[in-house]
């Protein structure tokens, strides 16, 4: 008989979780304005808010913490991350940060400026933040199906080759400072990029003389969906798949909190030499010295070790299917869940969840409160409240998808914990009918208002 897919690890250490009534969780997301950032972490059960620094680090992960360097310059910890670094993606230079958003701010102070365009694979919240921070525009030219939750295309995360070289053509070149691609695409439901796209998109980029940045924090994932969807790519290691990605690539930015498998670091990466001189100076403004970049160096340790690990293929197929065992368990009980299934998340279709809810009482909020509230699962939305408004006309932007994200913490949860998250979802979508309003905004930030936002049931 072929044998059961078995996990590629063992567990040393638990950490205890409660179960909390729904008379409990009734009061605590009342008290938390019904957001569920606003929540104590021991008033939830499963907490799948994001797989951002929630991983669950190795023991070689660990030993490499106690061998950290804490000198101020030139820690040895930074020559061991400048090294992983060289290794898996190619780039010559690096600058260390704090983590990924950070990466985005020493890098978008020297290419992005006010009136600039910058196209993409629908950027993320804190990318798109950055970009019109900065009085910029954020265009998107992710492929149509992306936007199609049934649709079953192997790379939903695919750039539109004819809707970026539009905006190219369109725009004079000196606005438009980079395109940046996001391996994996979060927005578009953790969803892939091939690898002949990233070569496509190099060249229209070579053609006009524009850079291309990677968002990278799920760049082993997207390598992995390239091994096993792309033809051609079967038979490379995940090291040697990674290496070609980058390769399309002029510079990245790193939240090493995903795919590093650590718990806070990020980093730039950079093709060029006088790039990492610019950027060098913000880094030193915003972040720390060079050597260091709001790290210390135990954990440049720790990230150069998950780098290595986080590119291993068992570990990335173990992570893979039980995102995917949670996706097909949400199938089996008639949950319409984006297909088909990310690398790092799961992500249901609010839209069809709630029909019955106008999107003004923003629809995935209101879904992901009422999965709280049945079993003390947190998820997020990826909807209209973190769309934001339009930084012009300030109405509020709603997208085509509205999404619930479950995102599976590394190394964290086992699939009995799976089974419990599917069940409440099961449960949720039986009562339905009965959720007859949403939630509306009291009071909210000018950007990124998701993180803060305060709503009250209607």
């Amino acid at each position: 008989m072929n044998l059961p897919f078995a996990e590629s690890f063992k567990t040393k250490m638990v950490e205890p979780i409660r179960k909390s009534t729904r008379k409990e969780r009734e009061k605590w997301i009342k008290e938390a304005k019904y957001n569920l950032f606003n929540l104590k972490s021991n008033q939830v059960f499963i907490d799948l808010l994001t797989d951002s620094g929630t991983g669950a680090m190795s023991d070689r992960q660990w030993s490499e913490m106690m061998l950290g360097d804490e000198s101020y310059a030139g820690a040895s910890s930074y020559y061991k991350l400048k090294n992983a670094i060289k290794e898996i993606t190619g780039f010559d230079y690096f600058l260390p940060t704090h983590q990924g958003r950070a990466a985005e701010n020493v890098l978008f102070s020297v290419l992005v400026k006010d009136g600039d365009l910058v196209p993409g694979n629908s950027h993320f919240d804190t990318t798109k933040g950055h970009i019109e921070f900065r009085k910029a525009t954020a265009i998107d030219c992710t492929i149509d199906e992306a936007f199609d939750t049934i649709i079953k295309h192997p790379f939903k995360g695919n750039l539109d080759l004819v809707k970026l070289e539009t905006v190219l053509k369109s725009n004079p070149v000196k606005k438009i400072p980079l395109i940046i691609v996001t391996v994996t695409c979060n927005s578009s439901g953790g969803q892939p990029v091939s690898m002949q796209n990233l070569k496509d998109v190099k060249n229209l980029a070579d053609k006009y003389g524009i850079k291309v940045i990677f968002d990278s924090a799920r760049f082993a994932e997207n390598a992995y969906f390239i091994k096993k969807r792309e033809k051609g790519y079967e038979n490379k290691t995940i090291k040697e798949i990674v290496k070609e990605m980058f390769s399309y690539a002029d510079g990245m930015t790193m939240s090493s909190k995903k795919d590093a498998i650590v718990n806070m670091g990020g980093f730039i990466g950079f093709r060029e030499e006088e790039l990492f001189k610019q950027a060098s100076v913000f880094n030193i403004m915003f972040e720390g010295f060079i050597t260091y970049g709001g790290m210390s160096g135990r954990d440049m340790n720790a990230l150069a070790q998950g780098l290595y690990e986080g590119t291993e293929f068992d570990y990335l197929e173990t992570r893979v299917e039980q995102v995917a065992y949670l996706g097909k368990k949400l199938d089996e009980y008639g949950v319409s869940v984006l297909k088909p299934f990310g690398g790092h998340a799961i992500f249901i279709d609010a839209k069809r969840f709630l029909p019955h809810l106008p999107k003004e009482e923003f629809v995935a909020q209101t879904l992901a409160v009422e999965l709280y509230l049945e079993g003390g699962v947190r998820a997020v939305e990826i909807g209209a409240i973190m769309a934001d408004r339009d930084p012009v006309s300030r109405k509020n932007r709603f997208p085509e998808l509205e999404l619930i994200r479950m995102a599976i913490p590394r190394r964290v949860y086992s699939n009995n914990h799976m089974d419990y998250v599917a069940a409440c979802c099961a449960n949720v979508m039986e009562r339905s009918a009965e959720i007859k309003t949403g939630v509306k905004i009291q009071k909210e930030a000018p950007i990124l208002r998701h993180f803060t936002v305060e709503l009250e049931r209607i």
